[in-house]
């Protein structure tokens, strides 16, 4: 069952670009930001944007 939930893992550009259109970050998308791996340097760079949104306070955080 457990790797069954693994092959349905959204992709991380597909996350960060939730948060970053939506403006908000749960507790789940922030699991999966540090479970997903980033393959690319499109990835490194859309979660180099979460990140900062978050530090300047441009993300709200819900749970």
């Amino acid at each position: 069952m457990e790797a069954q939930a693994l092959t349905s893992l959204p992709s991380l550009k597909d996350v960060a670009e939730h948060i970053l259109s939506s403006r908000r970050i749960t507790r789940q998308d922030q699991r999966l930001l540090l479970v997903l791996t980033a393959s690319s340097s499109e990835d490194l760079d859309l979660i180099s944007q979460v990140f900062d949104r978050l530090r300047r306070g441009l993300l709200k955080v819900v749970d």
